[in-house]
C-alpha cells in the first residue's frame, strides 16, 4: 500500500497488532493481508486450498485471491479478537436490498457497513463509527470488526481507540 493521504489509514496500515485485509477492486488485483507474525501464517491463510498465498516483499503483506475475502474475515474473527477491513467505498451508492440482506462481509455503499446485513435477523452487525478517505483515485472505507463472545461479529470503526 503506497503512502495514503489520510493519517488515520496510515496508522491502521502501519500498526502490527490487529490483522488487516485490503480489498481492491481493479481487474487482476488481489487481496492484501497483514497479520501479526506467526510461524503458521502461510498454512493458516492457505487453509487446505491448492492456491498458495504470495508474500509481497514490497508491501510486507500477503496477497490472496479475491474469492477468499469472506472466508478470511470469518476465520480471522475466530483466530483474532479484531480485524481491520479496508475496502472500496462509493459515497453516492445508496443502500439497497443487496446490502441490507447481505450474508457476506463485502460492502462498498455509502453506509460503510452500517446497514450491511441488518435485514437478516438484526444481530449480525453493529456499526458505531466509520471513516472514509481518498487513496489516489479511489475512495476507501475502513472499519474495525471485533469478535463477539457469542461467535458473531460487530463493526467498530474508530482505529484510534486500539
Amino acid at each position: 500500500m503506497s503512502a495514503p493521504n489520510d493519517p488515520r489509514l496510515k496508522r491502521v496500515w502501519q500498526q502490527g497488532a490487529v490483522p488487516i485485509i485490503l480489498r481492491r477492486d481493479g481487474a487482476g488485483e488481489r487481496l492484501r493481508v497483514k497479520l501479526p507474525f506467526a510461524e503458521d501464517n502461510r498454512r493458516w491463510l492457505q487453509n487446505g486450498r491448492r492456491t498458495n498465498p504470495a508474500w509481497s516483499m514490497g508491501f510486507k503483506c500477503w496477497e490472496l485471491p479475491k474469492a477468499w475475502f469472506d472466508d478470511f474475515i470469518t476465520r480471522a474473527l475466530q483466530r483474532y479478537p479484531a480485524i481491520y477491513v479496508i475496502q472500496p467505498y462509493r459515497e453516492y451508492e445508496k443502500c439497497s436490498d443487496a446490502c441490507m440482506n447481505a450474508k457476506g462481509h463485502e460492502c462498498q455503499c455509502s453506509c460503510m457497513g452500517a446497514n450491511h446485513g441488518a435485514g437478516n435477523d438484526g444481530s449480525w452487525f453493529e456499526v458505531s463509527e466509520t471513516f472514509a478517505t481518498r487513496w489516489g483515485q479511489r475512495e476507501l472505507a475502513c472499519r474495525l470488526m471485533t469478535a463477539r463472545q457469542d461467535g458473531g461479529s460487530r463493526t467498530d470503526l474508530d482505529p484510534t481507540r486500539h
